[in-house]
C-alpha cells in the first residue's frame, strides 16, 4: 500500500482559494489513481475528484465542477487539489485517496484502498 500524507488545509473567506497537496511515499505513485474526498460535520464522506493513473482523465462533482481541478505531479509523487471561488459549504475534512490500477473514472470510496489522515478546511462567510 502506498502511505498518503494530506496538507494545504486552513481557514479562508468565502471566494477564495487554497490548494491541497497529498504526498505519497513509494516508488509506485504512477501506478495509482488518486482521488479527493470530503467530509463535513454530521454528513457521510463524498467525492470531490479523481485523476486517473495516467493524469489523462478526470473526474469532478457536480458542486465542485469548475471551481476546483485535480493535478499530479509523478516527479514529486504528489496530487494537489486547487480550491477557487470557495463557499461555506466547502467546509469539511478533506481527504486524500489512492486506488492501485489502471482504469479511470472511480468516484465511490469503496473503489480507494488507500486513505490520507485527512486536513480541515474551514470557508467562513
Amino acid at each position: 500500500q502506498v502511505r498518503l500524507v494530506e496538507s494545504g488545509g486552513g481557514l479562508v473567506q468565502a471566494g477564495g482559494s487554497l490548494r491541497l497537496s497529498c504526498a505519497a511515499s513509494g516508488r509506485t505513485f504512477s501506478s495509482y489513481g488518486m482521488g479527493w474526498f470530503r467530509q463535513a460535520p454530521g454528513k457521510e464522506r463524498e467525492f470531490v475528484a479523481s485523476v486517473s493513473w495516467s493524469g489523462e482523465d478526470t473526474n469532478y462533482s457536480d458542486s465542485v465542477n469548475g471551481r476546483f481541478t485535480i493535478s499530479r505531479d509523478y516527479a514529486k509523487n504528489t496530487v494537489y487539489l486547487q480550491m477557487n471561488s470557495l463557499k461555506p459549504e466547502d467546509t469539511a475534512v478533506y481527504y486524500c485517496a489512492a486506488r492501485l490500477g489502471r482504469g479511470y473514472g472511480y468516484v465511490d470510496e469503496t473503489d480507494f484502498g488507500s486513505w490520507g489522515q485527512g486536513t480541515q478546511v474551514t470557508v467562513s462567510s
